[in-house]
């Protein structure tokens, strides 16, 4: 059976959130789909109560959803008809400095994480700050997440530093939503050189769905098809994925951050953002039932399709988780 991997999608980050959005990726061909579950602007005691609901709303629906852990997990979850979800974190703020913390994280159901959502912090580079380099504490984390069995990813990281992390990390690593620099000129999106470095892990670079990141106002799927075939043409087939990073917003939830929180910090207007991401269009859930065909029309072959749309993203689980 053919495995549709949705890398990055969004709840409000709030323990009431509605997951019946999460039904449309089900309809629409997904079976496995990572949920975020905080950011580095998020404090831990919001993160923990997101993930209680989390939890207790994916439980709730077990005709629906299913919590998983293994690649067999998500085989059998699709086989019933059931949506694999697993959770990421974006940013390292949220283990206290404490690698022992990310076990904590994956015992909760995080299987993903990446290091710096835009900003520095003690451990990595975001993608819209000043470039250090990973940092000490930062290599002692990359150790934590390979041992915990996480996914590495480098979605949000600062260039010189997600070049680090592949280097550190003795397991593939992902970005989870990027796009190639080379066809949209933006902070969020990677280089050729960090796609290289990627592959070279084993690695895959899973395309974003974002109108800015893809370079268009009404994102579909032969945009994402094309960000796509940049990077199998540079690195092969076997290293492209998707993520989409679809935002399910439900206005009524207020899922701010606690006490003051800006914005213009965490997304800044200078890197070409309009009040966050309030005006960020996204590729439609639809987009998976016509994705194949729109990566054939780019160059690639069935199997080759069927391989970015999940295939990719399932073999780096089984070697990493």
């Amino acid at each position: 059976m053919t495995i549709h991997w949705e890398a990055h999608a969004c709840l409000p980050l709030h323990p009431r959130a509605d997951f019946s959005p999460l039904d449309s990726l089900r309809a629409a061909g997904v079976h496995y789909v990572s949920v975020n579950v905080g950011m580095d602007m998020n404090p831990v005691a919001q993160i923990l109560s997101v993930l209680a609901g989390f939890r207790a709303r994916i439980a709730a629906r077990p005709e629906r959803l299913r919590l998983v852990a293994s690649v067999a997990e998500i085989r059998a979850a699709a086989a019933a008809g059931v949506l694999a979800v697993g959770f990421d974190l974006e940013g390292a703020l949220p283990l206290l400095e404490q690698p022992d913390m990310v076990a904590l994280y994956r015992d909760l159901g995080v299987r993903q994480i990446h290091f710096a959502y835009n900003r520095n912090n003690s451990v990595a580079d975001g993608c819209h700050d000043a470039q250090r380099g990973l940092t000490p504490l930062g290599r002692r984390m990359v150790r934590a997440v390979n041992e915990a069995g996480l996914l590495m990813d480098c979605a949000h990281t600062g260039r010189r530093c997600s070049l680090d992390i592949m280097a550190a990390s003795a397991k593939p690593v992902v970005f989870s939503h990027a796009n190639p620099l080379a066809l949209v000129e933006h902070g969020r999106n990677v280089s050729d050189e960090q796609i290289r470095a990627c592959a070279a892990t084993g690695g895959v670079v899973c395309i974003s769905g974002v109108s800015a990141f893809l370079g268009t106002r009404t994102p579909g799927a032969g945009d994402v098809a094309r960000h796509a075939a940049h990077v199998a043409n540079l690195v092969g087939a076997q290293h492209v994925g998707i993520g989409l990073d679809i935002g399910f917003r439900q206005n009524e939830l207020n899922d701010d951050p606690p006490g003051d929180h800006d914005p213009d910090y965490w997304w800044p207007r200078a890197a070409g953002y309009n009040r966050a991401v309030e005006r960020m269009r996204y590729t439609p859930v639809e987009t998976w039932q016509v994705l194949s065909g729109a990566l054939q029309e780019v160059g690639m072959s069935a199997a080759e399709a069927a391989a970015v749309m999940g295939g990719n993203m399932l073999r780096v689980a089984g070697q990493v988780w």
